[in-house]
C-alpha cells in the first residue's frame, strides 16, 4: 500500500474518476460517490460452476472429482439452480438493496458468529518503533494527538476516498472507525454509532481498570500533546500496582455468555450502565499495559491477545507497552483491515513527517482530572469474570505464534523478474504446505470488493492445478529449471486471473453461499453442497491476507478451522514478513518451510534466468 498523503482535505476533481461516478453535492468527499458506486453482481450460474470445478481438481482424487462434476453438472441444469438463481437475482435488483450479500455475509461471518472475537475474529497491527524511543505515556499521547486530525476527517466527510485506477472504493465503513462499539445480543450482536460531539472522549485501561479522559478542556480547545500526557501519567499513578477484577476479560468470551454477563453486570448496579456506556461511546480504548514486549513474536502475541484482562474487545484499541512499543487490535465486525490500516499509516506517516504538533501548552491546572470507570460486582458478576478469565487462559494456551521476517529479497527483487509480489509470495506459501503435507493446502486469500457499494470481501482461491504442478515440479529433482520457471508464471498468471475476478465480484465462494441461503425452509439442499469435495475445498487451512505498510513492524490474526492455520504477511521493498498462528500444529516447522521455499524459488528463477540467457547467446552465435 502506498504511503497516505497526510492530511488530505481537498475535493476530488472531476476528472479524478471515471464517467458514471456522480457526486453527491450534499456529501463530504468521502462519500460522495456512494451512491453511485455499482451494485455487487450475481455472477452466472455457468461461469461459477466452471472456476469452482477448477479449483476443486488440485485437492481431489480423479473419481471423487468425476462425482463433483456430476452434483455442478446436476445443479446448473435442474430446475432448483435455476430458481435459486433467479432468486438471489431478484434480491440484488430490490430497491433500498444496494449490495445482495452485505446483510447476510455480515450476520453470518460477523455478528451472528458467537466464538470469542479473541482469538478467531479480531486482528493486530504491530507498529514500528519510533526511533525516539518515547515513554509510555509520551508515546501514547503521540498517537492519539495524530488520530484526531483523522477522526476530524472522517467524522467531517472530508477524507478522500481512496480508489483503484481512479475509481472511489465504497467508505462507508469508515464511520464505524470512532465513538462506536460492539454489543453482545442473543442470536445476533449488533453495533452502535455515538456522537463525537458530545462524547469527545478516550478510555485508558490500565491494571484492568478503565479511565475517562476528556479530548478537551472545557472551552472546547483540544488538549495539547503535553497535557495528555500529563493526563496519561495520573492515569498510570492512580492505577497504582494493585489490579482490579477484570471487567475487560467478558468481551473475550463466547458471545453468548458475554450477553449474559453483560446482563448481569446491568443488574448488579444501575452505575455499572453509565460506565459501560462511557467506554462504548469512547474514541477509542487506549491499553496501557504493565509488559514490555521485544521481539516480534512477543509484541504480535501482546497485541494480538495480550493478558486477556487489560482490554476491551468490542472496540478499536490501541495498546502502547511500558518501554513504548505500540500496536492496534481491529473489531471486525463492522469493517475490513483497509480502513484501519489507513488510520494506523496516517497516524504513524504524521509523526514520522512531523506533521502533529507535539508542543503546545503545558499541563492546565483546570483539566478535569482522569474519571475512573467503576463497577459494582456482586457474586454473579464476579463467577461470570472468572469463568471468562479460565475460557480465555485455555483457548490461547493452545495456541502459538510464529514470525518470519524473511530477508533474502522483497518486492523490488520479485518486479525485476516482471512477476506480481502478491502471487510470487503465495505461490512460496504453496510450496511450503506441498513440503511439509506433500499436497496443496486448501488456500482463503481475501480480495476486497470494495468498488461496490457495501463492498467487503471475496475469496481468492489460491491453490490451483498450476501452483500443484509448479509445487511438484520443484519437489522433483528431475526436472530442469527452465520447465520449473514456465510452470511458475503459468501459476502467477492463473492465480492474477482469479484475484481479479475476486475483485470484481466474479468468485466462487460468495456466489455459492448467496444461492444457499436463498433456499426456503424445507426445500432439498443441491447435492453440490454435500458433495465432499464443497467442504474440502471450503475448509480454509490457510487463511492469508495481505497489507503491506512500511509503518507497521508485524500484524496477523488467528486460524480459521483448528486444523488450519493464520497466515498474514507484508511484502516490503528488501524483505516478507509472515505471522502465523495456529493450534500448536508444528508452526514453527512451516516457518522454516515458508523461509526454505522462499530461497529455493530465488535460486530457481536465477538458474532458469541464467540458462534462458545462455541459450540466447548460443543461439545468437549460430
Amino acid at each position: 500500500m502506498s504511503k497516505p498523503r497526510a492530511l488530505t482535505t481537498s475535493a476530488p476533481r472531476k476528472s479524478d474518476v471515471p464517467p458514471g461516478y456522480v457526486a453527491d453535492p450534499s456529501r463530504g468527499p468521502m462519500l460522495r460517490y456512494e451512491a453511485s458506486l455499482p451494485r455487487l453482481p450475481v455472477p452466472s450460474l455457468s461461469s461459477t460452476a466452471t472456476k469452482y470445478l477448477e479449483t476443486v481438481q488440485p485437492h481431489v482424487t480423479p473419481a471423487q472429482f468425476a462425482k463433483t462434476q456430476a452434483a455442478v453438472r446436476k445443479f446448473v441444469e435442474s430446475e432448483q439452480g435455476r430458481v435459486l438463481q433467479e432468486r438471489l437475482q431478484a434480491r440484488a435488483a430490490q430497491p433500498g438493496t444496494a449490495n445482495w450479500l452485505a446483510d447476510w455475509w455480515n450476520e453470518t461471518a460477523y455478528m451472528g458468529y458467537r466464538d470469542p472475537v479473541v482469538v478467531f475474529v479480531s486482528y493486530f497491527y504491530v507498529h514500528l518503533d519510533d526511533k525516539a524511543r518515547p515513554g509510555q505515556a509520551k508515546r501514547a499521547a503521540q498517537l492519539l494527538k495524530a488520530i484526531l486530525p483523522f477522526r476530524d476527517l472522517v467524522e467531517s466527510e472530508q477524507l478522500e476516498p481512496e480508489k483503484v485506477r481512479g475509481a472511489p472504493l465504497a467508505m462507508k465503513s469508515y464511520e464505524w472507525l470512532f465513538h462506536s462499539s460492539r454489543y453482545p445480543v442473543k442470536p445476533v450482536d449488533t453495533a452502535k454509532k455515538f456522537d463525537p460531539k458530545t462524547h469527545n472522549h478516550v478510555v485508558f485501561v490500565r491494571k484492568n481498570k478503565f479511565y475517562k479522559v476528556q479530548l478537551a478542556d472545557k472551552s472546547g480547545r483540544e488538549l495539547s500533546a503535553p497535557e495528555l500526557e500529563a493526563q496519561i501519567e495520573k492515569v498510570i499513578a492512580l492505577a497504582g500496582n494493585e489490579k482490579a477484577p477484570p471487567v475487560g476479560a467478558l468481551t473475550s468470551e463466547n458471545r453468548d455468555n458475554w450477553a449474559d454477563a453483560r446482563a448481569a453486570l446491568l443488574a448488579a448496579s444501575p452505575s455499572n450502565a453509565a460506565a459501560l456506556e462511557d467506554i462504548e461511546s469512547a474514541i477509542l480504548v487506549v491499553a496501557l499495559d504493565d509488559t514490555k514486549p521485544v521481539t516480534r513474536e512477543q509484541a504480535s502475541w501482546a497485541c494480538w491477545v495480550g493478558d486477556g484482562r487489560n482490554r476491551f474487545y468490542d472496540k478499536h484499541q490501541l495498546i502502547v507497552f511500558e518501554n513504548g512499543k505500540s500496536g492496534f487490535l481491529g473489531e471486525h465486525s463492522c469493517m475490513d483491515g483497509t480502513p484501519t490500516l489507513r488510520l494506523n499509516e496516517f497516524i504513524l506517516a504524521s509523526l514520522a513527517a512531523g506533521k502533529i504538533d507535539l508542543n503546545g501548552a503545558g499541563t492546565n491546572a483546570e483539566l478535569e482530572p482522569p474519571q475512573e470507570l467503576q463497577f459494582t460486582l456482586d457474586g454473579k458478576t464476579r463467577e461470570y469474570i472468572a469463568q471468562a478469565e479460565e475460557n480465555f487462559d485455555a483457548l490461547v494456551a493452545k495456541h502459538d505464534l510464529e514470525v518470519l521476517h524473511y530477508e533474502g529479497y522483497g518486492k523490488e527483487y520479485i518486479k525485476a523478474f516482471k512477476a506480481s509480489p502478491d502471487a510470487w509470495a503465495q505461490l512460496v506459501k504453496q510450496l511450503a504446505f506441498h513440503k511439509m503435507f506433500n499436497r496443496p493446502g486448501v488456500c482463503y486469500e481475501s480480495a476486497q470488493t470494495r468498488k461496490y457499494q457495501f463492498g467487503r470481501t471475496e475469496v481468492i482461491r489460491s491453490a490451483s492445478n498450476e501452483s500443484k504442478a509448479w509445487a511438484e515440479a520443484m519437489l522433483d529433482p528431475t526436472q530442469t529449471d527452465e520447465h520449473r520457471a514456465a510452470l511458475f508464471r503459468k501459476a502467477i498468471s492463473r492465480h492474477l486471473q482469479y484475484a481479479a475476478w475476486a475483485a470484481d465480484g466474479q468468485g466462487v465462494d460468495r456466489h455459492l453461499f448467496g444461492l444457499k441461503k436463498s433456499l426456503k425452509e424445507g426445500e432439498p439442499v443441491p447435492d453440490i453442497y454435500t458433495d465432499e469435495a464443497f467442504s474440502k475445498t471450503s475448509h480454509w487451512e490457510l487463511s492469508t491476507s495481505q497489507l503491506s505498510s512500511p509503518y507497521l513492524d508485524g500484524w496477523g490474526y488467528g486460524e480459521v478451522v483448528p486444523d488450519g492455520y493464520g497466515l498474514s504477511y507484508s511484502i516490503g521493498d528488501y524483505y516478507i514478513r509472515w505471522t502465523i498462528t495456529s493450534l500448536k500444529r508444528n508452526t514453527a516447522e512451516l516457518k522454516h518451510y515458508l523461509a526454505e521455499a522462499a530461497t529455493e524459488t530465488r535460486a530457481m528463477m536465477e538458474r532458469a534466468a541464467k540458462a534462458a540467457k545462455k541459450a540466447e547467446g548460443e543461439k545468437a552465435k549460430l
